[in-house]
């Protein structure tokens, strides 16, 4: 089974990466692959619950991201740096996930046999 890693790094408003980044992991998921999933720099914006994106004219897939443990995507980390920089603690997560130090992603991404960063 191919190991993949996708990491967000944009702002969930603004450009569609983050969307397609999302697609790119369920979609590699539902094809049996073992997927992961790092949030970091203004990534870890996605995890705030009560945003508003159609106010900006975006669509609203950041519910989304609460499918992730349905398609058998257990590991989701976030960059502890980056969450401490936006003042992001774990129990303002809108969705599961697990606040990780740089040598724990590292070690995430030298275990993965393809990297994708969104």
């Amino acid at each position: 089974m191919k190991q993949i890693c996708v990491i967000f790094r944009q702002s969930p408003l603004g450009n569609s990466s983050s969307r397609e980044g999302l697609d790119f992991a369920l979609l590699s998921a539902s094809f049996e692959q073992q997927v992961s999933v790092v949030f970091t720099d203004e990534a870890v914006l996605h995890l705030l619950a009560d945003q508003q994106p159609e106010l900006v004219g975006s669509k609203d897939y950041l519910s989304t991201f609460k499918a992730l443990n349905i398609y058998d995507i257990e590991t989701v980390l976030v960059c502890e740096q980056s969450a401490k920089q936006f003042g992001i603690t774990e129990d303002k997560f809108n969705f599961e996930a697990l606040l990780a130090d740089s040598n724990a992603i590292k070690q995430l991404l030298a275990q993965s046999h393809e990297v994708v960063v969104y």
